[in-house]
């Protein structure tokens, strides 16, 4: 008999499908509540930060530039201003042949042709539709000229900008510096937001030192691109408000530079290597700040071909060297009034002390002669005709009474063997030799030894010793104000440059030299003002309606055998005696402290000296415009 069997349970079947369908509904539920929760949290908990996202792929932020700070000399008149000028810009996607179009360029003299390769990788490594500088500042004989071929070049064309100008060419180029593309050091140090959409920054001079205040603060404009990051008006039907700011300038600097003094100084150095400084002693103002040869600073803004700059680099003159902070020269007699000073504080020489001066000195234990200089013998001499006629014979024996440790102590303070601290970066030291300086400097026993003959080279200021001429401004300086010390400083005030209204920074005073007694300065200063009247300067004050005080100094390049004679015209030019010369002026109540050298120039008097009366006279002589200061 047959039985039955029940292949599908309905009812089994029935409870499980329910089953799955309530687990389904609520994984459902679960997700549409996952998502609507989701959805709340993006549309409107987070509404402003997506929004914010979203305006950042519709929209690209482009940099506006900040105009640069104008730089101005202490009358307001202008040293370094802004100036609109015309560059050479190529868009790659728009250039048929980048190769052709390059070399044609070239062959319009519109690009160096040796720069061809590195233009095409700046060119390349930029987005296709962006423009590329590829000159930076035309002449309007090369506009002109691009412009009658114009339809050569498609994707190139000209554009305007702002770019820096020095209206006085190479004038003061070493104290202002100059801006020069950024480089790859720059980066290492600056924020890169902050120069977005600038390619120059301040090198050297002021334009280095006070970067942060001459940029300024760059503005920006959100500027609509589609999805490929081009700029478009619209999309679609929609227009955006966009986002804007305005840039900020930079500050205008207020130099301490005197530009009628600084022309004249230049003028008179014209044709010659070498360096003037000249400081105000009641506060340490530079004055005048010259190193010669110099360059034209705007080259550098343009951009240099390499044979431009490798012009520069070899130039036997050397015309990027800064004489007037980085040279180091021996500063002969211009020394000899701080160790007359030194003389006075030690008590190894009284001012009416008289000494035979007979041409020669010789050096008590050793057969070794100490000539005199080109004037020969003077006869019985005390300390203020030393000092107008420099002679040797006297402040060899002063220096050897005094000993290397105590001249060493006393110049310390006037600035020796240290950078003076100007508000300009490059500074050298100089050297202030002393018997530690000496075991530290050389590494032989025997070399190390500090020997009498040195001491008497040091009181003439041969040997070790060397100075800048900013040392040496620095140190006639404290003299005139009977040994009251100032930084040197470039940089006097900053200008807003929408108000106008000025910011005064004020001097910052060092130590002063307090042991000298008022009558030593007075004895100093009168053999100084001695110089000028009946000296190794005399003749250099004829006609001033003003005293001045001064010393002349003549520094070998070379040593002279003790049997030899130094004959100028037989020496090769380059190995001729440095020419010094120090003063300051009204030599009663002083109002500038200079220092001149002339390299290879000879005797003080004859080089130096005829250049800073001219720079005497142009500061101190009156004048059509009145002094201005912040």
């Amino acid at each position: 008999m047959a039985r039955t069997v029940n292949i599908k349970d309905y009812h089994r079947e029935q409870r499980l499908f329910l089953r799955r369908m309530v687990v389904a509904s609520i994984l459902i539920g679960l997700c549409a509540i996952t998502l609507w929760t989701r959805l709340g949290l993006l549309q409107i908990a987070r509404h402003d930060y997506y929004l914010e996202l979203s305006q950042g792929n519709r929209a690209r932020l482009e940099p506006i530039p900040a105009n640069r700070g104008l730089i101005l000399d202490r009358n307001g008149k202008v040293l370094a201003e802004n100036l609109a000028a015309y560059q050479l810009e190529l868009v790659r996607e728009q250039v048929p042949d980048l190769t052709a179009t390059l070399q044609g360029l070239a062959a319009l003299q519109l690009i160096p042709r040796d720069e061809i390769e590195d233009i095409r990788r700046l060119v390349r490594s930029r987005r296709g539709f962006e423009g590329v500088p590829i000159r930076l500042r035309m002449s309007e004989e090369e506009i002109a000229r691009f412009a009658v071929h114009r339809h050569q070049f498609p994707g190139v064309d000209i554009r305007t900008r702002l770019t820096r100008y020095y209206p006085n060419g190479a004038l003061a180029v070493h104290a202002l510096g100059y801006v020069a593309a950024i480089g790859e050091q720059d980066l290492t140090h600056i924020d890169r937001s902050a120069y977005a959409g600038t390619t120059l920054i301040g090198k050297l001079g002021v334009e280095s030192a006070r970067e942060k205040e001459l940029h300024g603060t760059n503005g920006f404009r959100e500027v609509l691109v589609n999805a490929q990051g081009r700029s478009v008006q619209k999309q679609g039907g929609f227009a955006p408000d966009l986002r804007s700011r305005a840039p900020k300038a930079g500050s205008d600097l207020i130099l301490s530079l005197d530009l009628v003094a600084q022309q004249a100084a230049e003028e008179a150095l014209r044709g010659r290597r070498g360096a003037v400084v000249a400081l105000d002693p009641d506060n340490g103002d530079v004055l005048v700040f010259v190193s010669q040869p110099g360059f034209d600073p705007s080259l550098f803004g343009r951009g240099l071909t390499r044979a431009e700059y490798r012009n520069l680099e070899t130039d036997a003159n050397r015309p990027l060297l800064n004489r007037a902070l980085r040279g180091t020269y021996p500063p002969g007699s211009t020394v000899k009034p701080v160790i007359a000073l030194a003389g006075l504080k030690y008590g190894a020489v009284k001012p009416d002390d008289h000494r035979f001066c007979a041409g020669v000195y010789n050096l008590p234990g050793s057969s070794r002669l100490f000539r005199e200089g080109r004037s020969g013998r003077h006869g019985s001499v005390d300390l203020q005709d030393a000092i107008a006629h420099s002679c040797d014979v006297y402040f060899y024996a002063l220096a050897n009474t005094l000993g290397v440790d105590h001249i060493a102590e006393f110049l310390e303070p006037f600035g020796y063997g240290k950078p003076t601290g100007i508000d300009i970066s490059g500074e050298q030291s100089g050297i202030l030799p002393s018997k530690e300086w000496k075991k530290h400097r050389f590494k032989r026993p025997a070399d190390q030894i500090w020997f009498p003959g040195e001491t008497v080279n040091f009181g003439v200021g041969q040997g070790y010793m060397t100075v800048t001429p900013m040392q040496q401004a620095h140190m006639v300086s404290v003299i005139a104000a009977r040994g009251k010390s100032f930084k040197p400083r470039l940089v006097t005030g900053l200008r807003d440059p929408e108000t106008k209204q000025a910011t005064v920074i004020p001097p910052q005073r060092e130590r002063d030299v307090d042991h000298v007694r008022p009558e030593d300065w007075e004895t100093v200063f009168e053999g100084m003002k001695g110089t000028i009247t009946r000296g190794t300067g005399r003749g250099m004050g004829t006609g001033a309606s003003y005293t001045i005080a001064g010393k002349t100094g003549t520094a070998q390049v070379f040593t002279v055998a003790q049997n030899a004679k130094y004959v100028e015209k037989d020496v090769s030019e380059l190995l001729r005696d440095h020419s010094w010369f120090v003063a300051f002026a009204p030599a009663e109540a002083p109002r500038i402290a200079l220092a001149v050298l002339v390299e290879n120039g000879g005797f003080g008097a004859a080089a130096a000296g005829p250049i800073a009366r001219k720079v005497l006279d142009a500061y101190l002589l009156p004048r059509n415009t009145p002094e201005v200061k912040p």
